[in-house]
């Protein structure tokens, strides 16, 4: 069973478990399985809290496997503050119902770490999309985040080291917004590592959003 941890796209196939990505504002109960959260780049200050609202009820669903994707970015207008704000309410989200984060993270690792030990989160956190180098992912790691490769494995060469180098019980794979399947992204990885992830990451996927037995196909 092959494991998409963060998908824009929705397409259901019998190998294939998707974690795709919904907003509290645009949610379709149709889809199996999902992540739900405010991304940083679409926080409209005004509809926060009624945003928030949907998603307590939302994450109640069957199909709810995590928050997100959430997170920060130092690179868009809106204000950290703001940012940290919004993403904090989504963190009490995520223990409330005890869900993994899902996160998105640009230029503001350093910051997503220190909140993790501030705020003692308690659930597990998957950095998704991962673009940086090595060094950034073992700081990472050694603070119990997990990491989703996907895009940038894909198009950068120098993602092969940071791939070699995470642990196999911090690795996810993705497609994100990518046209290219799932199964071409764990073909590449299982190329740079030379043996089959498949087994791993269903692994790491049970154990991470507290899937005792092997995951139902029942609404594929």
């Amino acid at each position: 069973m092959k494991i998409n941890l963060h998908t824009h796209h929705y397409a259901p196939l019998t190998d294939t478990t998707e974690v795709v990505n919904q907003y509290p504002e645009a949610f379709n109960p149709a889809i199996p399985y999902y992540s739900i959260g405010i991304h940083p780049w679409y926080i409209d200050e005004d509809k926060v809290k009624e945003r928030l609202l949907l998603m307590d009820i939302q994450l109640s669903g069957k199909g709810a496997l995590a928050i997100g994707e959430c997170g920060l970015d130092k690179r868009i207008e809106t204000g950290l503050d703001l940012q940290i704000e919004v993403y904090k309410q989504q963190v009490l989200l995520a223990e409330k119902h005890k869900k993994p984060i899902i996160l998105h993270c640009v230029a503001a690792y350093q910051e997503i770490v220190e909140l993790k030990k501030k705020w003692n989160i308690s659930v597990p956190m998957i950095i998704h999309g991962f673009s940086k180098n090595r060094q950034t992912a073992e700081m990472l790691i050694s603070n119990g985040f997990y990491i989703s490769l996907g895009k940038y494995l894909m198009r950068n060469p120098q993602m092969e080291e940071v791939l070699k180098n995470i642990p196999p019980d911090r690795l996810f794979l993705e497609t994100d917004s990518m046209e290219e399947s799932i199964a071409t992204v764990y073909k590449k990885a299982t190329d740079i590592l030379g043996r089959n992830i498949e087994q791993e990451i269903e692994h790491n996927f049970n154990r991470v959003f507290n899937r005792d037995c092997e995951f139902s196909n029942e609404h594929v």
